[in-house]
């Protein structure tokens, strides 16, 4: 049977002589004739795989030096005789050692060297399929594929970008072992097409940045996970489906996926609030899967409550459904570190950031049921923060002013003025500015700002003279820069006679009685030597070459200098 193959192949190697031969031809016309009739006589022909084998073997420089044929016409023909080779020959890494390095010439140059947007997809098409049919028979040309993909997923051609990445999906599904070494190249690449026009587009990043990170070292989850979160405010809804399922794969499957959780769970949380009945199912259905996973891996620790804390608190909301303890637990245990995030987002200048924020406080407060307690402060300020925001001063100074001035609570007698506070960090300057006056009496009240002097021995008088320092400072704010400069030039002028005063109670002590006679014997001298006045202050200043400086010369010294 192997010398009938072998016979067959020399026969249709042997017919496809001449036709090689025109393949050096420089007439265009014989060139792409040559190409044509050798796909007729080969792939065309519906020749055995094992003689495919041996054709495509002697037939594999020839086509690939096409690659780079002028006409377009016969590098498209030799792109499609390679493709159709590599999908029927029973061994197609017998050529990668010539056609990966080819391919990387042509894809992954700094510059386009194929300048035809449709042959380049069809390149990256015929990669994809080697990359399918050969799987980890191309761990020796990570960096040569790294390269391409590198050049690929930002092409100006949006359908080279969409099958570059399903390129690099297929990739690091078939070599994790090594993909984890070079995957951190393919993050910036991503992350410049993330933004794409084309929904499409954004879809197909979105799934390759999934794999990438899934089978990366896990150190540019950081560098991704601020663009994911931009995606959940996608105008499509197949975006904002791609984030979920990307990040659900996450939480089930990444390995260093503890350390992420306080950062992966808000995102899809957040999903679980979408307009779209499809997302919010698909959010809830791995939201589910992921506390059930941590349920069971962490059994020993919450054994407990799962044996005793089964029922629902009492008053627990009707028609909501508990979430899992897995789900629960995994929300107390990260919720101190989203509070400052939520508290932050909640006053956030743009709606759909207050709006989405809103919706997901909701649900963590749904989890989280008594264990909020402990966070309640710095939410109700964020609460009070984004009130001063909406509600003009007028209306909420009514309210709080007279709290601040009666407190109902002796224990608590700061907490109206944290309130105001928090309201008043929220409100625009030019609105507050009519109000100042008022809020200034009210603040110098006996009974208000000074008053934590009287319960400086209670638990929480630093607190009350903590917020009246801040409110104090919020009202002066526009009167600070006046007072700097009037505390600069005082200072100047202080400096100014200090180096006077200094300057003089040296000179006078180092002169002293010699140095006056000095100055009348110079006097006495102006009348009778005939020396010039640069002579005499030369002759006074600089002593003689060997003269011992004494406490005379240095103090005339300085007086001729001055």
């Amino acid at each position: 049977m192997a010398a009938g193959d072998d016979h067959a192949a020399c026969e249709v190697l042997r017919g496809l002589a001449r036709h090689l031969n025109c393949l050096n031809e420089e007439n265009k016309a014989t060139r792409k004739r040559a190409l044509e009739q050798i796909k007729r006589e080969t792939v065309d022909k519906g020749l055995s795989s094992s003689v495919l084998q041996q054709v495509f073997s002697a037939l594999l420089k020839p086509l690939l030096k096409c690659l780079s044929d002028p006409m377009e016409k016969c590098r498209e023909t030799a792109i499609t005789v390679i493709t159709e080779f590599i999908r029927c020959v029973p061994k197609p890494e017998e050529s990668l050692p010539y056609l990966i390095p080819c391919l990387a010439q042509r894809l992954g140059e700094k510059e386009i060297m194929e300048p035809a947007e449709e042959l380049r997809l069809c390149a990256v098409e015929m990669l994809t399929l080697i990359v399918e049919v050969c799987g980890k028979h191309l761990a020796p040309y990570l960096n040569e594929m790294i390269n391409i993909l590198q050049r690929t997923i930002v092409d100006p051609f949006p359908d080279v970008k969409r099958e570059s990445c399903k390129c690099t999906i297929n990739f690091a599904n078939c070599v994790p072992e090594h993909f984890h070494m070079q995957a951190e190249s393919l993050v910036s690449p991503l992350m410049q097409t993330i933004t794409h026009q084309h929904s499409r587009v954004r879809v197909s990043v979105i799934e390759a940045t999934g794999a990438v990170i899934q089978h990366g070292t896990g150190k540019n989850v950081d560098d991704v996970l601020s663009h994911l979160a931009q995606r959940l405010f996608d105008d499509s809804p197949q975006v904002r489906k791609a984030v979920t399922v990307v990040v659900g794969n996450w939480l089930l499957n990444m390995r260093d996926r503890y350390s992420y959780f306080h950062k992966l769970i808000p995102l899809l949380l957040s999903s679980t609030d979408d307009e779209i009945p499809e997302i919010r199912l698909l959010a809830a259905d791995l939201w589910r899967k992921v506390g059930a996973q941590w349920e069971k891996e962490n059994e020993d620790d919450i054994k407990d409550k799962m044996d005793f804390l089964l029922a629902p608190p009492p008053f627990y909301p009707a028609g909501v459904e508990r979430p899992g303890l897995g789900c629960r637990e995994l929300v107390v245990r990260n919720l101190s570190r989203l509070v400052p995030a939520i508290t932050h987002d909640v006053t956030d200048w743009l709606v759909s950031t207050r709006v989405r924020t809103s919706q997901l406080l909701s649900v963590l407060l749904l989890h989280a049921e008594d264990h909020s307690t402990q966070h309640l402060q710095p939410l109700l300020l964020a609460a009070a923060k984004l009130l001063g925001t909406f509600v003009p001063p007028a209306v909420f100074l009514k309210l709080l002013l007279d709290h601040v001035t009666t407190s109902y609570s002796s224990s608590h007698p700061w907490a109206p003025i944290m309130v105001l506070t928090a309201v008043l960090g929220g409100c625009a300057k030019p609105l507050l500015k009519p109000h100042l006056e008022q809020i200034a009496n009210t603040l110098a009240q006996p009974d208000v700002c000074q008053e934590y002097q009287q319960v400086s021995r209670g638990m929480f008088a630093n607190d009350r003279e903590r917020s009246g320092k801040k409110l104090a400072l919020m009202l002066t704010r526009h009167h600070m820069g006046l007072v700097c400069v009037c505390v600069c030039v005082c200072v100047c002028v202080c400096v100014c006679v200090c180096v006077c005063v200094c300057v003089y109670i040296c000179l006078h002590w180092c002169v002293g009685r010699d140095g006056k006679e000095w100055i009348k014997k110079e006097r006495e001298g102006e009348n009778g030597l005939g020396h010039s006045r640069t002579q005499r202050k030369r002759r006074t200043c600089f002593p003689r070459k060997g003269a011992r400086l004494s406490h005379q010369w240095t103090a005339q010294g300085c007086l001729a200098l001055f």
